[in-house]
């Protein structure tokens, strides 16, 4: 019975976590982006809170595994998946010389759409498909700020939708903009490597300096001490 009012507890949760996934799909699909397969965190989430039902096996056993199975699901959904860090660091890499061609392109008098379009091909990964999302949005008509939304969740790319967005309300020239932005972030990157530098090296003292003062109290103190408690003794 407790298994049976268990399973239906956690089929309640896979059926609002399921909603909540086509709620998001609805929204990837809207901003044109591929739909994706089943979310294997729900299966996770699931079979911990069957296990849990399982393992306690008392009447306080269905909201217990109701509980674990949430948290799961929460903890599962904080951590990013390994393919969305990697696209993501990739794009990072790829903004500064996406800006620097779309500032080519658009100094070589292509229009915004062609330009961001042709950056795209020439850059391909996940910036790429970005960019020809905006392209491709601009074409169809989008307004820019619906259009460069789609570089929403890259690092350093808010600079430039914040500039695309303006000069296509005043009319200034984006390609220069665009070049110093290119410079902007190869400066902050060069400044993040930096700082990551040292607190690499601050980080490899502290375990040398574990193994080193045990070793100095051993060969350098202790002989010491026992000589003079020798000596008094």
């Amino acid at each position: 019975m407790i298994i049976f009012l268990g399973l239906v507890g956690l089929v309640s949760l896979l059926g609002l976590a399921s909603a909540q996934r086509r709620a998001v799909r609805r929204r990837l699909f809207r901003l044109g982006r591929p739909r994706t397969g089943r979310n294997p965190r729900v299966v996770l989430a699931a079979a911990a809170g069957l296990a849990a039902v399982a393992l306690v096996g008392r009447w306080w056993a269905v909201p217990f595994g109701i509980a674990v199975g949430v948290g799961v699901d929460q903890f599962l959904r904080r951590r990013e998946p390994a393919d969305v860090r990697a696209a993501r660091q990739r794009a990072v890499a790829d903004l500064p010389l996406g800006a620097d061609l779309l500032a080519a392109v658009l100094r070589a008098g292509a229009p915004v759409d062609r330009a961001v379009s042709a950056v795209a091909d020439a850059l391909g990964g996940p910036l790429g498909e970005r960019l020809d999302r905006v392209g491709r949005s601009l074409r169809l008509g989008a307004e820019p700020p619906e259009a460069w939304a789609h570089l929403a969740g890259v690092p350093g790319a808010d600079r430039l939708v914040a500039a695309a967005v303006r000069s296509s309300a005043s009319g200034g020239a984006l390609a220069d903009a665009l070049t110093r932005l290119a410079d902007d972030l190869r400066g902050d990157r060069s400044v993040a490597v930096e700082a990551a530098a040292h607190r690499a090296g601050v980080l490899i003292v502290l375990p040398l300096g574990l193994c080193f003062l045990p070793a100095f109290v051993l060969a350098g103190l202790v002989p010491v001490v026992v000589a003079v408690l020798g000596d008094v003794l």
